[in-house]
């Protein structure tokens, strides 16, 4: 039991708020800190990266925060565990994945697996990244003390590919940020046309282009009702594309849609929102994701959602959007196409999703988050 007047100094790696912002992992890593900070308890929550100007940093100043340098090798195995000692450290957290933890143990560790897509789907990973989960991951799954993980479906594959026990594992939902809320569409609608030339109905994917992420059926599926639809819709596609990728233009080039299927680029994540609530339908055709934020991110703008019935999806997104099958592109068109000719239905799919949006918070995933160290600092 924790004695009474004692208050937990916890330890966390900061370095995916800087990395991967923007990411689920950099949006998991920013958020729990902010609102860990942000917390009315008596513990102390202190975030490292390479250098000492965590020390005096303030996570809630994004324009500071978002400027550290990460590039620091020495500091993961000497600087960072001198540092746990010298600063009394009870717990220390490792948001991704695990990676980057020290091998020289100083306290208890916990760490936040997000999903093993590296075992499920390798070949959609780098193969740098490849090598350094396969090889880092056993020894992560050894050192830690617990396990928080996103799903309940990710908690199942940790059990059965490491065979971690169950009772040391702890799912904890993520959610959607704040700035991901209902919008004025017509305001939305002219913030895109002004900025980024998109001035028709269209249907949205938000989550990058990895073939693990499966838009070849959404493609295929758009491209079955584009011509249906009483008015012209677009298919609008924001992201960093990589060369290997372009057997995506290949297939939208035979199916003769080039004009109708929109690449916008990068879109900084504050722009997301204008995107989400701007569109007709939002689309998420993922096979595998170890919790997926951009079907939550939708529906909290209250935009009708469909997702793929598949991992974790349905776990995240219950009854409240449609589930589809991510092999079947005729099942995902007619799902579409039914939405798109009936727009009190899909209203109120809106509706409900965004009821069920409200029921993430991260301060509900912080707070969780407190238990799961408080059980550390207690044994």
């Amino acid at each position: 039991m924790i004695r009474e007047g004692d208050n937990m100094r916890v330890g966390i790696d900061a370095r995916g708020a800087i990395w991967y912002r923007g990411t689920g992992i950099g949006t998991y890593t920013y958020q729990l800190i902010y609102h860990l900070k942000k917390r009315a308890d008596k513990n102390n929550y202190r975030p490292f990266w390479p250098g000492e100007e965590y020390v005096n940093l303030d996570i809630t100043n994004n324009e500071e925060f978002s400027k550290i340098e990460t590039n620091n090798e020495y500091w993961e195995e000497c600087f960072l565990p001198q540092a746990l000692v010298q600063e009394k450290i009870d717990v220390y957290h490792v948001p991704q994945n695990g990676i980057g933890l020290p091998r020289t143990k100083k306290c208890r560790q916990v760490v936040t697996v997000h999903d093993l897509i590296p075992y499920i789907y390798p070949e959609t990973v780098g193969k740098g990244y490849l090598k350094t989960f396969l090889t880092e991951m056993p020894r992560i799954m050894e050192q830690s003390d617990r396990i928080i993980t996103v799903s309940r479906w990710s908690k199942r594959d940790i059990e059965k590919i490491f065979g971690y026990p169950s009772e040391r594992i702890d799912v904890i939902s993520e959610a959607p940020e704040p700035i991901y809320q209902p919008l004025d569409r017509s305001m939305c609608r002219g913030f895109l046309a002004e900025n980024y030339q998109i001035k028709e109905d269209y249907i949205l994917y938000v989550g990058g282009f990895s073939p693990r992420k499966n838009i070849k059926v959404l493609i295929t599926a758009f491209s079955k009702i584009k011509d249906e639809v009483k008015k012209p819709i677009y298919l609008v596609l924001p992201g960093r594309r990589q060369k290997e990728q372009d057997y995506i233009d290949a297939l939208i080039s035979a199916l003769n849609i080039d004009a109708q299927v929109i690449f916008p680029g990068f879109v900084p994540v504050h722009h997301l929102p204008y995107f989400y609530n701007a569109a007709r339908v939002f689309v998420y055709p993922s096979y595998y994701e170890g919790f997926g934020l951009p079907p939550l991110e939708a529906m909290a703008c209250g935009t009708p959602t469909l997702a793929a019935r598949a991992s974790s999806l349905p776990e995240v997104v219950e009854d409240k959007a449609l589930l589809f099958d991510p092999y079947d592109p005729l099942e995902l068109a007619q799902s579409l196409f039914d939405l798109l000719s009936d727009p009190e239905r899909a209203k109120k799919l809106g509706r409900k999703g965004l009821r069920h949006a409200a029921k993430f918070s991260w301060e509900k995933t912080a707070a969780e988050t407190v238990g799961v160290y408080e059980k550390l600092f207690g044994n």
